[in-house]
């Protein structure tokens, strides 16, 4: 298991001060400066997953678990008519997120917003984002990572061009968010509310009318 560099930073501020007040003989204070330094290096812990090999198969975008599964409220949802999975992150999952299916990143945007706990409705909506489009062979998939009440930023590593592969990394959301994954209404849904779901492995949905992969 690896871990994903945006947690270096903070492994390295407890991680500094510890050893520092261990060398001043204030083993008291390092202590749990050390237990912090291994709470964030377990909280951005990177572990590798096997995605599936299906085509049409959908995978989780996020670890955590699935708050709703159905057609889209279209309040939330992008224009036009979708199947929507919504996902809570809480501060123990694997916080990495993962490309749902192979294809070509068409849109990035990155929206300011507020601070909701993730697993209101709100938050989809209200809450600071960043919103990715993907296509994959005729169908378009979108999927949000959205900040929560702890979790006050996110990390998107790809960009419009790219070409992507199912369960590949693209980036993190840090310390308990949401992610919302939109899909055309063709598409089957998997995943059913309260299930617990890994990102990058556990199959979410399947495309409908898929030949190849893209």
């Amino acid at each position: 298991m690896t871990i994903d560099r945006a947690g270096l930073p903070f492994i390295a501020l407890a991680l500094i001060p510890a050893a520092v007040c261990l060398v001043a003989g204030l083993p008291l204070v390092a202590l749990p400066l050390s237990g912090f330094a291994v709470g964030m290096t377990w909280f951005f812990r990177d572990p590798e997953r096997v995605p599936p090999q299906a085509p049409e198969a959908v995978v989780s975008p996020a670890d955590g678990r699935v708050l709703y599964a159905g057609a889209a409220d279209r309040t939330l949802a992008p224009p036009g008519d979708w199947l929507q999975i919504s996902i809570f992150l809480s501060p123990l999952d694997v916080h990495v997120n993962r490309v749902p299916i192979a294809g070509q990143v068409t849109r990035v945007e990155h929206v300011p917003g507020t601070f909701l706990p993730a697993y209101r409705d709100a938050a989809a909506s209200r809450n600071e984002r960043t919103e990715i489009w993907l296509q994959h062979a005729d169908q378009t998939i979108v999927f949000r990572q959205v900040v929560g009440a702890l979790a006050r930023r996110v990390v998107c590593r790809v960009g419009v061009g790219a070409r992507v592969q199912t369960g590949q990394r693209f980036g993190i959301m840090k310390f308990g968010s949401r992610m919302d994954l939109f899909m055309p209404t063709t598409a089957t849904l998997v995943a059913t509310k309260g299930d617990r779901v890994r990102g990058g492995e556990t199959v979410v949905a399947r495309l409908g009318g898929i030949v190849n992969a893209q």
